[in-house]
């Protein structure tokens, strides 16, 4: 196997892992504090092929962790590791969210820029990046990958 196809591999399963994990603990734990109203696990269907709304963020979170995968490493310095990992989700995985999807879902850019969620979806998606570096780190292992 290649390096591309191991960097896909990896990355694809860190992200999508990493939110069933990392992502949804952190939502979890928001709405335990009172930070946030998520559901967790939701099995809504989500239009338009009817899958349920965890199997749409695992994949999306699969489709990320291989950009992820691709990108950090290459970063200079201590941004090529944990900490890229966790600010690539913390930040661009946010202002993507926030000014892309929201808005073609129909929803106000940022969800209106509320409090608490204005600060909690960025925590919570680092800590999904956080998730990602350590599921990839220990896939690579796993697998005999450097």
């Amino acid at each position: 196997m290649n390096n591309w196809t191991r960097t896909i591999v990896v990355g694809f399963i860190a992200g999508a892992l990493s939110v069933l994990i990392f992502h949804q603990f952190g939502f979890w734990l928001a709405t335990e504090l009172g930070w946030a109203r998520s559901r967790i696990y939701n099995m809504q269907p989500v239009p338009p092929w009817g899958v349920p709304t965890i199997v749409s963020a695992a994949f999306w979170g699969g489709l990320w962790g291989i950009l992820a995968a691709f990108v950090v490493p290459r970063l200079p310095g201590a941004l090529g590791g944990v900490l890229g990992w966790i600010l690539f989700a913390a930040i661009v995985v946010t202002l993507v969210n926030w000014f892309v999807v929201l808005p073609i879902k129909g929803a106000p850019m940022g969800g209106g820029f509320r409090m608490p969620g204005f600060v909690v979806v960025p925590v919570v998606y680092g800590f999904w990046g956080l998730g990602m570096w350590l599921i990839a780190r220990g896939a690579r292992g796993a697998l005999g990958w450097r």
